[in-house]
């Protein structure tokens, strides 16, 4: 199986240090994901809100990068496949850490 989206990855700059929307909350995630279509950073599927997921269902974009830990890998969730990225998107500042074991 191939994925059908990758012509909407983009080189992006990161929205936040951090899941933009846990930050607003004060709340903990455990992985960041980052939108290769905009930017947007938000938490992984296994942190308590699931912000780029929800990113993904509001907006349509396809693509995520797995950004911190940098893993470097792409996921599309339209697709449910992982994909080679261009290149893995830098982080322009240390990324503070908000894991908490037992959410």
């Amino acid at each position: 199986m191939a994925c059908h989206h990758t012509d909407t990855i983009r080189i992006v700059t990161p929205s936040a240090a951090g899941c933009e929307e846990c930050l607003k909350i004060g709340s903990a995630w455990l992985h960041l994901r980052l939108c290769r279509q905009c930017g947007h950073v938000g938490c992984c599927d296994q942190s308590p809100h699931r912000h780029a997921r929800k990113h993904f269902e509001r907006t349509g974009h396809p693509i995520i990068e797995g950004y911190d830990p940098p893993e470097g890998w792409g996921w599309c969730y339209v697709d449910e496949i992982e994909v080679d990225l261009p290149q893995i998107t830098p982080r322009p500042a240390p990324i503070p850490r908000f894991y908490r074991h037992g959410f």
